[in-house]
């Protein structure tokens, strides 16, 4: 008999969720074989044995939280300990339950939960009298203290003791309206906090200017199919803007860099994260050493990433470490936004949708130029007004002459 552990993760993850059991007890189980998908901070985690035998116990139900070391399943020899999963184990209690309400009203008591109940003869209250947007009409415990609250602002004036007391309960807005409660997932709860913490403790400002995507555009019609054959990946614009940050940075090294204490660290390496919409939320994978790679690497390192991060398999490493981050939110549509640091860094670059727009030429003429809003917010505790507006010209420079990116060291 032996246990399935969680595995060391990353140094900053300590637990995880169980997202879901690849395994029900009872199944037989090869050394290699995946048994259930951790969710972390980051990223999901399938956990494999290292055993051969049967599924004997899964010791936690999906939706619990487990932590690095923690035991959460028994392989052993013979037939399980028990045989039914944790979906089946909780289908069970819930019909249980079913059946017990069902009783309840037949003595014509309300449904309430055993905390609903004991709140409510604690506090005196009359679980008819209680209103539930529950759909099956069950009374929980938010309920109870709903209708105490209620009832306390109602007045405070008591009725004649000789004339018993009518309580009417005037609806509040949505109150018995279709509401769907969704747990958060681990990634979503981190995603918040994370950003919640940047707004507060950084001085983040945003500063805006726009491209001229002409020749980006030309030139990449010239040589796209070329490329396509060339390097079996497609040309693409965010290789044009991932070369354009990394000169930038160069000549502006404050913004490759963050605050550790008092202490400034100026990183000599540019670490490019590049952020990926999926459905369970914001990843931002990181292409290693973004200036020592040319277009067909960067763009081939992304394909890759956007590909992982559909299939869930972006391991930790994928987005650890990273020092500037690009997102663009061009490809939803936008048309201009304020992206939020993706801390400790300093600096995140927003590209956003190109559009036809009226541009002066000189003078006299006017042309309709594909042009692109982009924006660069960054920690004003260290980055100056001065070295961000000249950071994101020089990479408004750089894109409307593509050709001179050849010549950036």
């Amino acid at each position: 008999m032996a246990e399935i552990t969680v595995p060391e993760l990353a140094e900053s993850i300590s637990e995880g969720t169980i997202a879901k059991w690849l395994k029900n007890p009872g199944d037989v189980i090869e050394k290699g074989d995946y048994i259930v998908e951790l969710e972390t901070d980051k990223v999901n985690v399938e956990i494999i044995s290292e055993y051969s035998g049967t599924l004997q116990e899964v010791k936690f139900q999906e939706g619990d939280t487990v932590k690095v070391g923690e035991a959460i399943a028994i392989i052993g020899e013979g037939a399980p300990a028990q045989d039914v999963s944790p979906i089946q184990q909780t289908e069970k209690v819930e019909a249980v339950e079913l059946e017990s309400e069902k009783e309840l009203e037949k003595k014509d008591r309300p449904i309430a939960s055993p905390a609903a109940r004991k709140m409510a003869r604690e506090k005196g209250i009359d679980l008819t009298q209680v209103p539930t947007a529950d759909p099956l009409g069950r009374i929980r415990a938010q309920d109870v203290t709903a209708a105490q609250k209620g009832a306390g602002q109602k007045g405070a004036t008591p009725a004649p003791k000789s004339i018993p007391a009518v309580t009417q309960t005037t609806p509040t807005a949505g109150e018995n309206k279709p509401v769907e409660r969704i747990r958060m997932t681990r990634r979503r709860q981190t995603i918040a906090n994370r950003l919640l913490e940047v707004k507060q403790s950084t001085a983040m400002l945003t500063t805006f200017n726009e491209v001229d995507m002409t020749n980006v555009m030309n030139l990449r019609k010239r040589r796209k199919d070329q490329f396509l054959a060339e390097n079996d990946v497609k040309l693409g614009f965010m290789s044009f803007f991932t070369k354009a940050v990394v000169a930038s940075l160069k000549k502006s090294p404050l913004i490759n860099a963050e605050i550790q204490g008092d202490q400034l660290l100026l990183k000599k390496y540019y670490d490019i994260g590049i952020a990926v919409s999926t459905d369970e939320g914001l990843v931002v994978p990181v292409v290693r050493d973004a200036d020592r790679k040319n277009f067909a690497e960067i763009e081939r390192d992304i394909a890759d990433y956007a590909v992982k991060a559909r299939n869930n398999k972006l391991s930790l490493s994928d987005l650890q470490g990273g020092t500037f981050t690009i997102t663009n939110g061009g490809v939803f549509g936008s048309l201009l936004s304020t992206p939020i640091l993706n801390g400790p860094q300093v600096g995140i670059l927003g590209m956003h949708s190109i559009q036809l727009r009226p541009v002066a030429i000189d003078a006299e003429r006017m042309e309709n130029r594909p042009m692109m809003y982009i924006a660069l917010s960054y920690d004003h505790r260290i980055v100056d007004g001065k070295e961000a507006v000249t950071f994101l010209k020089r990479i408004k420079e750089l894109i409307e002459d593509p050709e001179s990116l050849l010549f950036e060291a």
